[in-house]
This record gives structure tokens, C-alpha cells and sequence, in this order.
């Protein structure tokens, strides 16, 4: 790992260990094998979602429809498997490939119809919600399959399979983010979306990408929420698309494009759910957890917002006082 990147991820890393230190010195029962368990078992949902978030914010957009998508996408596997009779091999590829297209369109009017990215993706988070509650008459469906439960709470030689699953995942993002074609030109059209259009990148196309991918990561914790309460519900993922954005900042990424890291983004998740678990186990109410997760995001924001004040305000401080230099050199 290079020095940067070592850089950054210290401090996330630090926050998250000042965290756990905390939490674990005021809190009963944190430090239990069991509790650790359920940790690792809530962020796993969030985990995925914030993958698709990430890549978004590095080329310099939002997406604020990953909940209502995610709430669409489990009542449709539930109406597929449970109303239809579809098998669950085929459900699960009907949702994931739904997930892309739902991204695609997104996409779509965002990269290729210029509409701001918070706008579209704030229609699509009412319209995916408002389409999710005309399959089943919005009422939940349950008890879809035992098989489906085993996807979320199976095992591989001891091993959570969701753990697994974001493992493997975060894997394939740190390779393709740093070490192809299409990872280069995401940070670069996040970084200056003129210079990399002059350089050759298809902007359309890769923003249009970002998308596709933050859909296809939706789609998959949609299965993977399904799997675990084996039930498709209009109510589910809600304000997860909050949290995987605060996700995504607090562990370093930039909300202006071009600066993050996705192994940061699995930080920031993992800081998220264990305030959100130290808070249900002192038997917090919702509504605080609610505003907790709140400040949180408006914390996260903020640190974005006034460390690039502050990195401008250098660069302007060095460049004044480059400028004498120079002048006299030229004398």
C-alpha cells in the first residue's frame, strides 16, 4: 500500500479503534462472542450497499435511491418465489439483473440526459418506494423458503457466509478501483471531469457504470435482507442509502468526486454499526438512534467540507509565498 493510502486509512482506523475502546469500556456485553456475531451480521446489508454508494461519490455523484430499491427488489424476489412459484436460483438472477437496470436508469438521466444525480435519485428513491408498494398491495410476504435462509445464515468451514460475501466483494472493488482502466477513469472523473473527457474517457459511459454497479450492490443486499428475515417487505432498507453515504464519507471519501477509498468505506460501515449496536444494547430508543445516526452524517459531512477548505486555503498560502520567490528569481 502506498504512503497516501497508508495516510488515509489511519485516521478512519484510529476512529474506529477510539470507538471500540469506548464502547467496550461503557457498555455491558459488548465484548461478547455472540455480540460480535450480530455485528458482523448487520453490517454485512450495509456493507454491500456502500460498495455501490462509493463508486457513485468517486465520480462526483450521489445516490439516494439504494433503500427504496432495495425495498422494491425484496418484494419482488417475495412475489417471484413465493406468488409466481419461480425457483430460487432464478428469482435471485431476475432480482440481480432488476437491481442493474434500475441503476442503469438512474444512469441514464444522470450521465446521458445532464440531470443533477441528487435530483434523479430523489425521484427514483419516491417511484421505487411507490412501485414497491403496488406488488402485494403493500402488504409484506413471508415465509418464502428455507433454502433462501441458508444463503444468509449458511456456512463454509465455519465461516458466516455474509462474511464471506463482503470479503470477496470489497476484494473485487479494491482491484478493479485501483488496478484497472475503469477504476482510473472513475477517480478521474470525480477528480476533473473536463481534463478526463480531454484525456479519452467516455464520461457517459463510466458515470452511466457507477450506477449499473451501485444497483447491482443494492440488488444484492436486497437478496441477501430477504435471505435473512426470509420475507420480501415496502418497508425495508429504509435510510440505508443515508447511512452507506456516511458510511462512505466518514471513512475519508470526498463528496466533491475524485478522493476515497473503498477499504475506508468498510470502516465507516463498521464505525456506523457498532454506535448503532453500543446504542441497542444500552436500550437506546429508535428515535435517538435516529438522531445519533444524523449527527453522524452532518459530522461526516462537515469534516468533508472543511478539510477541502482547509487543503485550498494551503495551496493559496503556498502559492502567495511562491510568488516573491519567483518574481526575484526572474529579477
Amino acid at each position: 500500500m502506498k504512503r497516501s493510502s497508508l495516510t488515509e486509512f489511519a485516521g478512519p482506523a484510529l476512529a474506529l479503534l477510539v470507538i471500540l475502546v469506548i464502547v467496550a469500556l461503557t457498555t455491558p456485553n459488548f465484548l461478547a462472542t455472540d455480540n460480535f456475531q450480530n455485528i458482523a451480521m448487520q453490517a454485512a446489508v450495509l456493507s454491500i450497499v456502500a460498495i455501490g454508494s462509493t463508486v457513485v461519490i468517486l465520480t462526483g455523484g450521489i445516490d439516494l435511491s439504494p433503500g427504496s430499491m432495495i425495498a422494491l427488489l425484496t418484494m419482488l424476489l417475495a412475489s417471484l418465489m413465493k406468488l409466481d412459484g419461480w425457483p430460487l436460483v432464478p428469482a435471485i438472477l431476475a432480482v440481480l439483473a432488476g437491481g442493474a437496470a434500475l441503476g442503469a436508469i438512474n444512469g441514464f438521466f444522470v450521465a446521458y440526459l445532464k440531470i443533477p444525480a441528487f435530483i434523479v435519485t430523489l425521484a427514483a428513491l419516491s417511484a421505487f418506494k411507490g412501485l414497491a408498494l403496488t406488488i402485494g398491495g403493500g402488504t409484506p410476504i413471508f415465509s418464502l423458503s428455507p433454502a433462501l435462509e441458508t444463503i444468509f445464515y449458511g456456512q463454509v468451514l465455519g465461516i458466516p457466509l455474509p462474511f464471506l460475501y463482503v470479503v470477496v466483494l470489497y476484494a473485487i472493488a479494491v482491484v478493479v478501483l485501483n488496478f484497472t482502466t475503469v477504476g482510473r477513469e472513475i477517480y478521474a472523473i470525480g477528480g476533473n471531469e473536463n481534463a478526463a473527457r480531454l484525456s479519452g474517457v467516455r464520461v457517459k459511459r463510466v458515470r452511466m457504470l457507477a450506477f449499473v454497479i451501485a444497483g447491482g450492490c443494492a440488488a444484492i443486499g436486497a437478496v441477501l435482507l430477504s435471505a435473512r428475515l426470509n420475507s420480501g417487505s415496502p418497508n425495508y432498507g429504509t435510510l440505508i442509502e443515508l447511512q452507506a453515504i456516511a458510511a462512505a464519507v466518514v471513512g475519508g471519501a470526498s463528496l466533491a468526486g475524485g478522493r476515497g477509498h473503498i477499504v475506508n468505506t468498510l470502516i465507516g460501515v463498521l464505525i456506523i454499526t457498532v454506535v448503532q449496536n453500543s446504542l441497542n444494547l444500552n436500550a437506546v430508543s429508535p428515535a435517538i438512534q435516529s438522531i445519533a445516526i444524523g449527527l453522524i452524517i452532518l459530522i461526516a459531512v462537515g469534516i468533508d467540507i472543511w478539510r477541502g477548505q482547509l487543503t485550498r486555503n494551503l495551496l493559496s498560502t503556498i502559492g502567495r509565498r511562491r510568488e516573491p520567490a519567483l518574481a526575484g528569481k526572474a529579477n
